[in-house]
C-alpha cells in the first residue's frame, strides 16, 4: 500500500470507530446536561448489551454469516431486543440508585454510578461463564470472546483495492448516522426535547412551569441506555471481540469524547467521538498501539487547559 492509501484506509477505521464512540459520549453528555451526574456505568451498561447481544446469538445458533449474503438477518432482532435491554436497564437503574440520591450532595450519586459499574462488571464476569457455545462452554469467563461475522467482509471496491470498504462499515455509518441526526431533531423540535433543554437549564423553574422533572429525566435515560445498546451491537459485529472488561476502555474513550467536545454538547460528543476514533487510528499506526491512551489523553488535557469547557462547549458553572 501507498502512505496516501495507508492513511485513506485508517481514516476510514478511525471514523468508523469514531461514529461508535461518538454514539456512546451521547449518553454521557445528555445525563449530564440533565443532571450533571457522570454516570460511570454507562460504559459497562453498553459491555452488557454486546453479551445479550452474543447470548440472542446462541440461543438462535447463529456462529457466521451464511454465504453467499451480505449481512446476516439475525442483526435485525439485535437491533431491537438489546436496545430495549440497555434502556430498560439504565432506567432501572436511575430510579432505583439514582433518583433517590437527587437531593443529595452532588459526591453521593456519583459514588453510586461507580458502584453500579462495579457490579455491571461482575455481571458480565458472571455472564462470560454460562455453559454455551458461543461462551466456549463458559470454561474461561474471563477470556474474550469472538463474536460471530455477521457482515459481509468483501470489498465494495473491488478485490484490486488496497483500500477496504466492506458493508461494516455502511452497517457503523448507517445505524449511527441516523440515530444521531434523530437525537438531534427530538431534542430541538419535540416536546420532550424542549422539555430536557428546560431541566437542564434550570429544574426549579422547569418544575413550576409544570414539568414532571423525574419523568424527563427518566425518558434521558432511556433514550441514552438504546443509544448504548445500538452501539453494542454495531461495536460487537466490527470489532468481533468483546470481554467484560471493555466495558471500561470504550466508556473512558466515551467520557473522553464527551469532555472534548464540551460535556453536556450534543454536537460535542459527536466531534469528540470521531476525533478520539480517528486519533486512536493514527496513533495505532504510526506510533505504537501501547502509546496510544497517552496520546488521547495528552490531547484531552491540552485541549481542556487552554479550552476548559471543550470545544464546542459554553462556558458553565462548576459541575462535578
Amino acid at each position: 500500500m501507498t502512505n496516501t492509501e495507508v492513511i485513506i484506509q485508517q481514516l476510514i477505521i478511525g471514523l468508523s470507530n469514531g461514529m461508535i464512540i461518538a454514539l456512546i459520549a451521547l449518553g454521557y453528555t445528555m445525563v449530564y446536561g440533565i443532571i450533571e451526574l457522570i454516570n460511570f456505568a454507562h460504559g459497562d451498561l453498553f459491555m452488557l448489551g454486546t453479551f445479550l447481544a452474543l447470548t440472542i446469538l446462541g440461543v438462535l445458533g447463529i456462529d457466521q454469516l451464511p454465504e453467499p449474503a451480505m449481512i446476516s438477518w439475525s442483526v435485525l432482532p439485535l437491533f431491537i431486543a438489546v436496545p430495549l435491554f440497555c434502556a430498560g436497564l439504565n432506567w432501572s437503574v436511575d430510579r432505583l440508585a439514582y433518583r433517590p440520591l437527587r437531593s443529595a450532595p452532588r459526591l453521593a450519586p456519583l459514588v453510586s454510578a461507580i458502584g453500579v459499574s462495579f457490579v455491571f462488571v461482575n455481571i458480565g464476569l458472571f455472564w462470560g461463564g454460562v455453559p454455551m457455545d458461543v461462551f466456549s462452554g463458559g470454561v474461561a469467563a474471563a477470556a474474550p470472546k469472538d463474536f460471530p461475522a455477521l457482515v459481509s467482509t468483501d470489498n465494495l471496491l473491488g478485490e484490486d483495492s488496497n483500500i477496504f470498504v466492506t458493508w461494516n462499515e455502511v452497517l457503523v455509518f448507517g445505524m449511527t448516522l441516523p440515530m444521531m441526526i434523530a437525537l438531534s431533531l427530538l431534542v430541538k423540535f419535540t416536546r420532550l426535547g424542549k422539555a430536557m433543554r428546560a431541566v437542564a437549564q434550570n429544574q426549579m423553574a422547569a418544575r413550576l412551569m409544570g414539568v414532571d422533572v423525574d419523568r424527563v429525566i427518566g425518558a434521558t435515560f432511556l433514550i441514552g441506555g438504546a443509544l448504548a445498546g445500538i452501539a453494542s451491537v454495531v461495536y460487537a459485529s466490527y470489532n468481533q471481540t468483546i470481554y467484560f472488561q471493555m466495558g471500561f476502555r470504550v466508556g473512558m474513550d466515551a467520557f473522553t469524547a464527551a469532555v472534548l467536545g464540551g460535556i453536556g454538547s450534543l454536537p460535542g460528543a459527536v466531534l469528540g467521538g470521531i476525533l478520539i476514533g480517528v486519533v486512536r487510528a493514527a496513533s495505532d499506526q504510526y506510533i505504537a498501539t501501547e502509546w496510544t491512551n497517552v496520546v488521547v489523553f495528552t490531547i484531552l488535557i491540552v485541549v481542556l487547559t487552554f479550552r476548559p469547557s471543550g470545544l464546542l462547549g459554553a462556558h458553565v458553572r462548576e459541575k462535578v
